[in-house]
């Protein structure tokens, strides 16, 4: 993962320091772009240890139309909570809860879940049914009976909706490419978390990448990332020399179910990965 490695080195040579959102503040470069040939590995990254299984069942959560945590927590995924947490947090029904206490509630309680569990219409609600379009189905479709075509796109940038948004998407326009039988993706992220998002970022995509090929029949191209605002958080600096000081080790393979043939089949357990060999986890604070 050296293209990672690289990332990193060039936001801090060439970035600036700029203020954010979340009031922590980064060091900011706009306009990068990765290349990943999925054919050479699982691009996972070896500098630290990165959470499949968390991976995972967010992108099994996006496939399914799914918006609301609940599913996530009931499989122990945590990468959502602080954006509901903070909402109910203004509201008049917090009660000084924490949000180990608030996640709590969303296992036990199916009422809470639907109250508070929910993100708005967020990445899986725009690939099942944007403005009543199944762009996922529809993107299926194309590739299998159009493949030359320029338009095998996903958005989950939707206007009219991102302000019902717990947060509008990061990773948020995908377009799919097809040559001498090998399916690629390239996605383009406006908003790039480098230390904790970007990881995730690489992995669920090409994921997605390969279950299309397999539910296709295509063989494995390239997933393409394509950086607006990368950036690395303040708070993240210490973490991110940590992993620059750290030799890449060879990449993991991700093996899949062959039987699955339907994008929407798809469960955890059809995931195996082989000789993942990573330097210890890392940990860093989300910036909400």
């Amino acid at each position: 993962m050296k293209q990672y490695l690289d990332l990193c080195k060039t936001i801090l040579e060439k970035g600036i320091r700029k203020e954010d959102r979340t009031g922590t503040g980064t060091i900011s470069y706009f306009g990068y772009q990765m290349r990943f040939d999925l054919s050479e590995g699982f691009p996972l990254l070896t500098t630290k240890k990165v959470h499949l299984k968390s991976i995972i069942h967010e992108l099994l959560w996006f496939i399914s139309g799914n918006t609301n945590i609940k599913y996530l927590v009931d499989n122990n995924v945590r990468i959502w909570n602080e954006w509901p947490f903070a909402i109910y947090q203004k509201s008049d029904e917090y009660q000084g809860e924490t949000q180990e206490e608030f996640v709590g509630k969303i296992k036990s309680s199916e009422e809470f879940a639907q109250k508070w569990g929910e993100l708005g219409p967020v990445y899986g609600k725009q690939w099942r049914n944007f403005g009543g379009v199944d762009q996922l189905a529809d993107l299926i479709s194309q590739i299998k009976n159009n493949p030359t075509s320029r338009r095998l796109i996903i958005s989950a940038w939707n206007p009219p909706e991102v302000e019902d948004m717990a947060l509008p998407p990061c990773h948020c326009f995908m377009q799919f490419y097809i040559n001498e039988g090998r399916l690629s993706c390239q996605l383009y992220q406006r908003s790039a978390d480098v230390f904790l998002g970007v990881p995730f970022n690489i992995a669920s995509y090409a994921l997605f990448t390969m279950m299309i090929a397999q539910v296709t029949g295509l063989k494995l191209g390239d997933f393409v990332h394509v950086l607006g605002d990368a950036h690395i958080y303040l708070n993240h600096l210490e973490q991110i020399n940590e992993q620059l000081s750290r030799e890449p080790r060879s990449l993991p393979t991700m093996l899949i179910n062959p039987s699955k043939t339907n994008i929407e089949d798809f469960v955890f357990e059809d995931f195996e990965l082989k000789n993942y060999d990573p330097h210890p986890a890392i940990k860093g604070v989300v910036a909400v």
